[in-house]
């Protein structure tokens, strides 16, 4: 690498952050990939989303907040879509993917191609660029496929990947063996159509990113560069991005931005350091400040506090993280219930427990409807001893019953036994 190469003078190297935060785990040519990210130059690179879903979830934000980061140091984004891969879908090892019809995957990448709009900028010299791949895939012939680009990809090489091989007893079809020449191909039309010269994607994508940086190389064009960023785990051995309610979305209708907010809040003390280095956009400095502060007072929570912000804000924005940092703190006494709106306090609810009565029976039967308590007698005892909230108040009589201007927004309640467990009453019609 030569000294044109190097950062300039009072810069950091870019490189050697995304090392530090364990971002890199395999590269094509560690020389000409420092001297791509840290040269003086903007590099374009691209990171692909194939829509099988109608929205991202957390497992998408290694590559989201990793194309953001790489644009901040001044490089171009070209955020890839994929309206003709997600109609192929990458292979799985357990089985063969169901074909979505193509009027679906068309309303899905217009869904995530909306959810990827906040994480970059448009404007500027580093601006960012959302691309769809069916652009040129779409009018190519079947002939014209297995000519310019089927040609270039020798079959053993293929049959060596490894999704591949644990697929070959059970079947694969040609439909989904033949999604690595179509990623291979985005990577050369990408470079030939903006001059990308880097793409880089999870670490279970690295068969598919070389087989592209190769095929660039055999049509007579680059040399381009990839690397990979590790597959996001817990310590747990559970799947990451995943809770009893199922995966954690990124879109507000199918996840709350509290149900957001909550699964960063309870993340593992084991793994909140490691998810801080990957996702935040906070110095060296103020991560191992907090890295600190979870060994020696790992009550504190800190960690997991700045964690949930921080990407609760980059995600929902700033007023809907207000909105759930008053929701956190009024659901436990400490702040207003009549200040949340009613979206948050519904989505609050309905994580705690949510009960739907047409009617609302005496106190002492509401904390029992709702779980709080297991038995009637228990509920009597939990009040009678002064540990029985309604909307923060203190209840005192077991057999009061709820008067209609004690609704929160004219259909909630919002029980709390001691100082940390809640549940909520919704009236129903």
């Amino acid at each position: 690498m030569t000294d044109s190469n190097l950062p300039p003078a009072g810069r950091d190297s870019l490189t050697d952050d995304l090392r530090w935060r364990g971002l890199i785990q395999d590269s094509t040519d560690p020389d000409e990939l420092r001297a791509l990210l840290d040269g003086p130059g903007a590099t374009a690179f691209y990171v692909g989303f194939d829509p099988t879903a109608p929205s991202l979830h957390v497992g998408h934000l290694m590559q989201v907040t990793t194309a953001r980061r790489l644009q901040l140091a001044g490089h171009r984004p070209l955020l890839l879509v994929g309206g003709a891969t997600g109609q192929i879908g990458d292979p799985k090892e357990s089985a063969e993917r169901t074909l979505n019809p193509p009027e679906v995957v068309a309303g899905w990448v217009r869904r995530i191609r909306d959810q990827l709009a906040p994480f970059v900028s448009y404007t500027g010299e580093a601006a960012a660029r959302l691309v769809n791949n069916l652009e040129w895939t779409a009018e190519m012939s079947v002939v014209e496929f297995l000519r310019d680009v089927g040609k270039h990809f020798p079959v053993n090489r293929m049959l060596a990947r490894e999704v591949v091989r644990a697929r070959l007893e059970s079947g694969i079809s040609f439909t989904e063996f033949s999604y690595q020449l179509l990623q291979a191909h985005d990577f050369f039309e990408l470079h030939r159509r903006y001059g990308c010269q880097l793409q880089f994607g999870g670490s279970d994508q690295w068969g598919n990113i070389t087989a592209g940086v190769d095929y660039v190389r055999r049509r007579g064009l680059g040399p381009v560069q990839a690397f990979t960023t590790p597959l996001v785990t817990k310590s747990d051995g559970s799947k990451f991005g995943k809770t009893e309610g199922g995966a954690i979305w990124l879109d507000p209708e199918m996840t709350s931005p509290y149900a957001f907010y909550q699964f960063w809040i309870n993340v593992d003390d084991r793994d909140v350091g490691r998810y801080l280095r990957y996702f935040s956009f906070r110095s060296r400095a103020e991560l191992e400040a907090l890295e600190k502060e979870t060994a020696e007072r790992p009550a504190s929570r800190a960690a997991q506090r700045a964690l949930a912000e921080e990407l609760t804000t980059l995600v929902h924005g700033e007023r809907e993280m207000a909105q759930v940092v008053a929701a956190s703190q009024a659901l436990f006494g400490r702040g207003s219930l009549e200040d949340l709106s009613p979206v948050t306090l519904r989505a609050a609810l309905t994580e705690a427990g949510l009960v739907r009565l047409g009617e609302f029976p005496e106190v002492a039967a509401l904390f029992k409807e709702s779980g709080l308590v297991p038995s009637m007698k228990e509920a009597r005892r939990v009040i009678a001893e002064g540990g029985a909230y309604v909307n923060n108040n203190r209840v005192t009589e077991a057999d009061a019953v709820m008067a209609p201007d004690d609704l929160l927004h004219g259909r909630y309640l919002v029980l709390r036994r001691g100082k940390r467990s809640f549940a909520g009453v919704e009236l129903d019609g």
